[in-house]
């Protein structure tokens, strides 16, 4: 997975790459209570990296208006498990939604 971001933008940091790499095949798995826990590990790992949150934008609005069509509660943590799904499929050939 960090290969192929890394391939994707050659001039980006490595250390940026393995975070973003390690967040994006991580979070979508974790409990809301284990996130700061995974933070403090990345911090420990990577004391001078400064994590940044990607932006989402024309995605984002584009979900927030599937979201009002179809007369759903736009709630920010659904928001971010759709971003979060989206993401594990792009690392995965199979997905299992448990809950």
């Amino acid at each position: 997975m960090a290969g192929s971001l890394k391939r994707a933008s050659p001039d980006q940091n490595e250390d940026d790459v393995l975070i973003k790499a390690m967040r994006d095949a991580n979070v979508p798995k974790f409990l809301k209570d284990d996130l700061p826990l995974f933070s403090a590990i990345i911090q420990d790992l990577f004391p001078e990296a400064q994590i940044i949150e990607d932006d989402y934008g024309e995605f984002e609005r584009t979900i927030r208006k599937i979201i009002t069509m179809n007369h759903f509660q736009e709630h920010k943590p659904f928001i971010v498990k759709i971003i979060q799904l989206f993401e594990t499929f792009q690392v995965r050939f199979g997905v299992m939604i448990v809950g």
